[in-house]
């Protein structure tokens, strides 16, 4: 089961040529389930052809989902099939009148380089962050769209005067933890990005108790942290993506002749080999059951689970009694 698509949905032959699960509309409704309702807010270049990266690891998980493709209002969308858009994309109010959104994935986009205040969609974002905040809906950051949510909080980014670009190594902080407990020890990572977080600013907040520090990579520094309560999570790197996607940005790169760009690292280019797949399936199969855990919907129980409470302490995270 997992991932709900119509009978002629566009992805499915991709799913069943990937051996990604999904169900029609049709069996999805003849199961006793309730499957969860996540949001997906795509600005990446290409929307629709970034799709597959992110529907595929969470294919992978038991649970039935359902993606809410969620587009912005004050974004022109320059190189994304409009009509895609407009068939398959609702705006964020639209999204929410139709059901509560249990998790909200925030997708990297190319505007890292910029000022805040240059992002044209930027007061809108953020008042969808405040909005799906205050829902207690489970927000998940991913590259830029992890420093969006940083910025959301009150932690700065700062740009890189090289992109950090390749697949990188990647040390686990908290063994125990409810989402990064099942990756392994030291897993590898896509990065692709201009800018991120100075080590010291992410560790002077930690010992804040503002945030929670979670992956450190030899490249780019911290790059998975989350707030304490675990409801919001950012990952800077780009554990979504395959290696072909890395493949056709350094070719993207190589065409326009960025200079601050150099080759990509820890990839064999002429046969590159997908060595992040099980630590990415990981990741995001305990993301939503963390989601699921969250959600005011579980069988049996009349409120949330709250986030801070499905682990029992700092550093010896696990789940509580089971769940009924």
């Amino acid at each position: 089961m997992t991932i709900r698509l119509l009978a002629n949905h566009r992805l499915k032959p991709l799913f069943e040529r990937h051996h990604v699960a999904w169900l029609s509309e049709e069996a999805a409704e003849r199961q006793d389930i309730r499957p969860l309702r996540i949001g997906i807010l795509n600005i990446m270049p290409q929307a629709e052809e970034y799709e597959y990266n992110i529907l595929a690891p969470m294919g992978r998980s038991i649970l039935q989902i359902d993606p809410i493709w969620i587009r912005l209002q004050n974004h022109e969308y320059k190189t994304s099939d409009r009509r895609h858009l407009d068939t398959n994309y609702l705006p964020y109010d639209w999204a929410t009148a139709l059901g509560t959104l249990d998790g909200l994935i925030l997708t990297g986009a190319p505007v890292e380089q910029l000022e805040w205040s240059d992002i044209t969609y930027w007061e809108e974002l953020q008042r969808i962050l405040r909005l799906a905040r205050a829902a207690g809906t489970c927000l998940l950051g991913i590259c830029w769209g992890g420093l969006a949510l940083a910025k959301f909080i009150g932690i700065e980014k700062v740009n890189y005067p090289r992109k950090v670009f390749g697949v990188h190594r990647v040390r686990t902080l908290v063994p125990d933890h409810v989402i990064t407990g099942g990756m392994d020890d030291e897993f590898w990572c896509p990065q692709s990005r201009h800018s991120g977080i100075p080590d010291e600013v992410l560790e002077a907040e930690e010992r804040a108790g503002r945030i929670r520090l979670l992956a450190k990579a030899e490249t780019g520094g911290y790059v998975i942290f989350e707030t304490p309560d675990h409801q919001l999570m950012m990952h800077l790197g780009h554990q979504e993506y395959n290696s072909s996607r890395l493949l056709m940005e350094a070719e993207r790169d190589r065409r326009l002749g960025r200079t601050d760009v150099g080759p990509l690292e820890g990839i064999d280019t002429s046969a590159p080999v997908n060595n992040w797949r099980a630590n990415r399936n990981e990741f995001f199969n305990s993301w939503i059951k963390h989601v699921y855990l969250a959600t005011p919907y579980v069988k049996g129980l009349e409120n949330p689970v709250p986030t801070n409470e499905i682990v029992v302490a700092p550093g010896a995270e696990a789940a509580k009694e089971e769940l009924p």
